[in-house]
């Protein structure tokens, strides 16, 4: 069986649909009323290797939070619905990853016992239409509900796009190591508990 999810998540702020494919091939279709936003998803896939379709309706007259918060947490949820306990997985992924000016380092654990080490710092507000302090949220919202443990770090940079984009980039092919099936693990949780 796949490893897949599907999601859905309606509240009176957002209604969200999620289904993702770790052993996909970068496929993605994405909709959440945010140019940049979407940009950043459909990066994350692509460099991910996985097949992600997000579509999300969310109270944008008010402002983005709500949209980009609840995206993680469902994007979160239809990742930890499809590692299923993370069962024989690698568990641990690291990236460095460059862009022009930038260096982001993301680090994770798939640990269940969720964790986010944010140092990361803007140079700009906003990125295009998006407040930059929502990466966070997003950022936080997925570790909390996929069971992630995830340092981020910014080393350096200036451009607020290429800080950005190299985070989703970095948390993408971390993500991609850890999730790879490992064959020693022989279909189990990689831990000395027998289960994460």
């Amino acid at each position: 069986m796949g490893r897949t999810a599907e999601v859905r998540r309606d509240t009176k702020e957002t209604q969200i649909r999620v289904v993702v494919d770790l052993d996909g091939t970068g496929v993605s279709a994405i909709s959440t009323g945010i140019g940049f936003f979407d940009h950043m998803l459909d990066s994350f896939a692509r460099h991910g290797g996985f097949d992600l379709t997000v579509e999300t309706k969310g109270d944008l007259h008010i402002d983005m939070h709500h949209t980009v918060e609840d995206t993680g947490i469902v994007i979160g949820q239809a990742f930890a619905r499809a590692l299923d306990g993370f069962k024989g997985v690698r568990r641990f992924g690291c990236a460095y990853i460059p862009m022009d000016e930038t260096l982001t380092r993301c680090a994770l654990d798939l640990s269940n016992r969720p964790y986010l080490i944010w140092s990361v710092a803007f140079k700009t507000p906003n990125v295009g239409d998006m407040d930059t302090e929502l990466f966070k949220e997003f950022h936080h919202a997925f570790v909390m509900n996929a069971g992630v443990c995830a340092h981020f770090e910014t080393l350096y940079g200036t451009n607020s796009h290429h800080i950005a984009e190299s985070g989703f980039k970095a948390l993408a092919r971390a993500l991609r190591q850890a999730v790879e099936i490992d064959p020693k693990t022989g279909g189990q949780a990689p831990s000395t508990k027998g289960v994460l």
